[in-house]
């Protein structure tokens, strides 16, 4: 079973000395991580951060860098944190929530999945 999936980010996280980092690896996500996540004390005063908190704890190697913290997943670009919060979702196998709807026309009852990584 693969437990380590490398990616290379789209835009690239740029450090202070203006080195672009754009290869590195993700692990499989444990219950442990997404459970500490939640008692983050950043993530209870701001839920929206669970999201930083859980990729630094996955995202084991982005070259040039000793370690991913919650503070280098924040100076990532939008579209970065965006591929990445997509792939922790593909490779963790997350299912994205669903709701059943009826079409108003015919009354067919069908399920629609719910994305609330996306806008529009």
């Amino acid at each position: 079973m693969t437990t380590i999936f490398e990616f290379q980010l789209p835009k690239g996280y740029v450090n202070q000395a203006g080195e672009v980092s754009r290869r590195g690896k993700m692990r499989l996500a444990t219950a442990g991580d997404e459970i500490s996540a939640t008692r983050d004390p950043r993530v209870l005063s701001n839920p929206s951060y669970l999201s930083v908190v859980i990729l630094s704890k996955v995202i084991i190697e982005l070259e040039g860098l000793e370690t991913v913290t919650p503070s280098v997943v924040e100076r990532m670009f939008t579209a970065d944190l965006a591929f990445l919060q997509d792939m922790y979702q593909r490779i963790n196998d997350v299912e994205p929530p669903v709701m059943q709807v009826v079409c108003p026309s015919c009354g067919h009852s069908h399920d629609v999945p719910l994305n609330f990584t996306q806008e529009g």
